[in-house]
């Protein structure tokens, strides 16, 4: 019979599983190192498994790991499902390797090939799931102007398809509203993202007088549809547009100390709007004494209309190569095709006017009102018959502190009063009269804008939504004049075409009653942040000692700056503003 001898059994004196490290050999060469497995064939087993405790009842299990032991996602959060430790689970942190150097400015160029599919980031509409962050209703941010705000079924931004061969479009470079000369001393820059966080609150204006007359608004607009649509017509009526120091009533009041800055409505919407703005413009500020007078260069931006300025794709001038520079193009001056930036301008502007002309009653009942005096740009020679117009002068306070008197004085325009609703000749029921137009849905630079003979009865919402995305700075320009001048509605006709290809025949197919308070809310308008601009401007020119000043909008980038420049600067231009607009452009009726 064979014998049997026990091995050597180190005791652990220490306490604890396994022999006693001091029971190694001197010169053990492995003394130092913990155990690691090597090989994924190592089987790393268990003598005593004392994972499973629940309170008090703690249960050892002896042998090799089995299902009985940490299943997979149990405290070990390590095991398999053969109920045997991962492979390397045991491994001490001795062999693990940790990488510690800064790779933050290491980047990877993927020259791999994307793969194009239906419902990428350039797709028709899904991108990033339906229902996904930034959709609304059933689609995505934007669909023609429908997603986001009304809810639409598309993704991304399909109108226009935005986005699609970006690439192989020229680089748009737009010419400054005034040419820079070198003469010029530029005083202050300021980026539009420190206006966007200036604010001023302006308590309510005082009224100093009111003058013109103002006929009623002809309601049966309202009930004009798609289905009875009615033709745009030409009215021959005197609307003038006079600059802040050709306004005999400004003078008067300048002359009795009344402000620190007199304007009108149409500059002191577009400064307060600046951030809205894309196209270039320029304020002319003349400082006299402790007063400031902001005007407008007759032919300037702010005697025309924009059409589609916040559209991705706006519509453009054609360029033409420059004789000096084969490489370079150059805007063209007057625009041949009449889906170009300057015939939209004109056409937009013509139409304004005439819808504003179009849109009141002038024969009795109900009778026409007249104000407070007589109209002050009407002289006693003319004899061509005046629109229906409104001015009235008004004063903010713009002082931050009690101590402080800085007042702006602000010539505001209404276009008709709307009747039943209280007495004009007091600021109740008025109203401003706006258009936007349609050109062309098909053609370039229309943002994706939808059919509105189609669309604009079923579709409002998408109609207006695509309208507030293209030319979120006009309309929020013309809330501001109609918040300024105290009206309780504003009419927005819209007025399309007969026919694309024709821009001197129009029909009014609809038109929308708002205020324009509300109105305002739902543009994001900030009136507080438009007096922080308004007021800082005034700080700057204040600053400044006696002259002439311009603030311009830099044509390319979200800037504005101002220059100091000579007294003499602009006086060459033919000074004809106070020439009416007599409801009549003659390229459009050429």
């Amino acid at each position: 019979m064979a014998s049997f001898t026990l091995p050597t059994i180190n005791d652990n004196a220490d306490g604890g599983w396994g022999p006693s490290s001091s029971n190694l050999p001197p010169n053990f060469k492995f003394k130092e190192i913990p155990y690691a497995p090597y090989s994924k064939s190592d089987k790393l087993g268990r003598f005593a498994d004392w994972n499973d405790i629940s309170g008090d009842n703690r249960q050892m299990t002896f042998g090799p790991a089995s299902s009985q032991g940490p299943q997979r996602g149990g405290m070990s959060g390590r095991g398999r499902r053969d109920g045997q430790p991962a492979f390397g689970s045991g491994t001490a942190s001795a062999f693990a390797y940790f990488h510690a150097e800064d790779e933050s400015s290491f980047s990877l160029v993927d020259t791999k090939t994307a793969a194009t599919r239906r419902g990428g980031p350039l797709g028709r509409g899904r991108g990033g799931g339906r229902g996904g962050a930034g959709y609304a209703a059933r689609g995505g941010a934007q669909r023609g102007g429908r997603g986001g705000f009304y809810g639409g079924r598309g993704g991304g931004q399909r109108g226009g398809r935005r986005g699609w061969r970006d690439w192989e479009k020229n680089n748009r470079v737009r010419e400054a509203s005034v040419a820079i000369s070198p003469e010029w001393s530029m005083l202050e820059e300021i980026e539009f993202h420190r206006l966007a966080k200036l604010r001023l609150e302006v308590d309510e204006p005082e009224d100093l007088g009111t003058y013109g007359r103002l006929f009623p608004y002809d309601k049966s607009y309202d009930r004009v549809t798609t289905r009875s649509e009615k033709p745009l017509q030409l009215v021959d009526r005197i609307k003038y547009n006079t600059t802040t120091s050709d306004d005999p009533v400004i003078h008067e009041l300048a002359a009795k100390e009344t402000a620190t800055v007199y304007t009108t409505d149409v500059i002191l919407a577009g400064l307060m709007c600046a951030t809205r703005s894309v196209n270039p413009w320029d304020i002319v500020i003349v400082r006299e004494g402790n007063k400031l007078f902001f005007d407008k260069r007759d032919g300037g931006p702010f005697d025309t209309v924009t059409v589609n300025e916040n559209a991705s794709d706006p519509p453009q001038d054609p360029a033409t190569v420059n004789p000096n520079n084969p490489n370079e193009k150059i805007a063209v001056p007057e625009a041949p095709t009449i889906n170009s930036a300057t015939s939209l301008s004109l056409e937009a502007t013509y139409i304004n006017q005439n819808f504003g002309f179009q849109s009141v009653i002038e024969t009795p009942p109900p009778p026409a009102v007249e104000l407070e005096k007589p109209n002050p740009f009407y002289g006693p020679d003319e004899t061509e018959p005046l629109a229906s117009c409104g001015y009235r002068y008004r004063v903010f306070d713009l002082g931050i502190t009690e101590d402080e008197d800085i007042k702006l004085c602000v010539r505001t325009e209404v276009d008709a009063y709307s009747a039943g609703q209280g007495n004009p000749r007091q600021g109740q029921g008025l109203v401003t009269i706006r258009a936007l137009n349609e050109f062309d849905p098909r053609a370039p630079g229309a943002g994706g804008a939808l059919d509105w003979r189609t669309k604009l009865d079923s579709q409002r919402g998408a109609v207006v939504a695509t309208e507030m995305k293209n030319n979120s700075c006009k309309l929020a320009k013309w809330t501001v004049q109609s918040v300024l001048a105290g009206a309780d509605t504003m009419k927005i006709g819209y007025i399309s075409r007969v026919n694309p290809r024709d821009n001197t025949r129009h029909v009014i197919l609809s038109t929308q009653s708002v205020r324009p308070t509300d109105f305002a809310n739902q543009l994001n308008v900030s009136l507080a942040n438009g007096w922080g601009i308004v007021r800082t401007v005034t700080d700057l020119c204040m600053k400044q000692p006696e002259g002439k000043y311009v603030l311009v909008k830099d044509p390319n980038k979200p800037v504005i700056r101002l220059y100091a420049v000579p007294m003499n600067a602009f006086t060459g231009e033919d000074d004809d503003d106070d020439v009416p607009f007599d409801g009549e452009d003659t390229e459009l009726a050429a």
